[in-house]
């Protein structure tokens, strides 16, 4: 579980996103920071012994920085207004999929999993993955408690078109549209203080293990 004086530093912050009220605040920064830390600390202790992948990662490793790149945004405010950590085979920044937890008070908390935006060449071999075994990649995500778990995966960057090299008969080219293979699903704001909040995410990781692995695979050659 979260403290409230956790969520209550990224409400205020949402509100007074500015350097000088940042550092005005940085000692509530701080606690918030090491508290979020705790708990994915816990989620790796945890999750670990059923994905022994992301078993050996150090939680101030997973943790993503608050401060935003706003080189190439017309949104100029200089922190995030979330907290978040990804779980991920050789550490957040490999070429492997894995498991996001992101923290945003108002609604907008969710845990994450799958491959997210990878460079062409790991885009082209999921894909053939995919197409190779689609009996089984069907099986994963139309398992039941998959489904009621995350719904379908999100298909936000799906191209328009089917890809070079495949027919749009496919029986999987819905999939073989998509640029990234993530399913969602939400955790409420009073579920992120309730102690039943890390078994709620590592539930929800384990549900979504057996897609993470069937990507890997692909990206491993």
């Amino acid at each position: 579980m979260l403290q409230p004086s956790t969520l209550t530093f990224l409400k205020n912050l949402k509100k007074n996103n500015s350097r000088d009220w940042f550092e005005k605040h940085r000692g509530n920064f701080e606690a918030a920071k090491e508290d979020f830390t705790e708990l994915v600390g816990h989620l790796i202790k945890g999750f670990g012994k059923k994905d022994k992948d992301i078993a050996s990662q150090e939680a101030k490793d997973c943790v993503f920085r608050i401060y935003r790149d706003v080189r190439f945004s017309k949104n100029k405010t200089p922190y995030k207004s979330h907290l978040s950590a990804s779980l991920d085979r050789d550490g957040k920044k490999s070429i492997f999929g894995g498991y996001y937890f992101h923290c945003e008070p108002g609604g907008k908390s969710f845990i994450g999993s799958g491959v997210w935006m990878r460079e062409a060449d790991a885009v082209k071999k999921l894909r053939q993955e995919i197409d190779y075994n689609h009996e089984e990649f069907l099986r994963i995500i139309k398992n039941k408690k998959f489904v009621a778990a995350f719904g379908e995966l999100e298909r936000e960057d799906a191209l328009s078109r089917e890809p070079k090299g495949y027919e749009k008969d496919n029986p999987v080219i819905e999939y073989l549209r998509l640029k990234s293979w993530v399913v969602t699903a939400p955790i409420s704001d009073a579920e992120l203080t309730e102690k039943g909040l890390e078994k709620k995410i590592i539930a929800l990781f384990e549900l979504s293990m057996p897609l993470v692995k069937f990507l890997n695979r692909a990206l491993e050659g």
